[in-house]
């Protein structure tokens, strides 16, 4: 649901009826999946200074 939303970008409301839940509850389960991804050190970002250096360095 959350690849379909983040590849797509359709309505929640779409997905919502795709999968037979509300407009609200597929805002949720995309919302958490979106978050978990975030906290996870295997999608972190290298911050400002290293992409600077990195640009350096090229």
């Amino acid at each position: 649901m959350a690849l379909e939303y983040l590849r797509g970008y359709r309505t929640y409301f779409h997905i919502g009826q795709n999968y037979g839940i509300s407009e609200s509850s597929a805002y949720k389960a995309v919302k958490w999946v979106e978050d978990t991804l975030v906290k996870h050190p295997n999608f972190a970002l290298p911050g400002h200074k290293a992409l600077m250096k990195s640009d350096m360095n090229s």
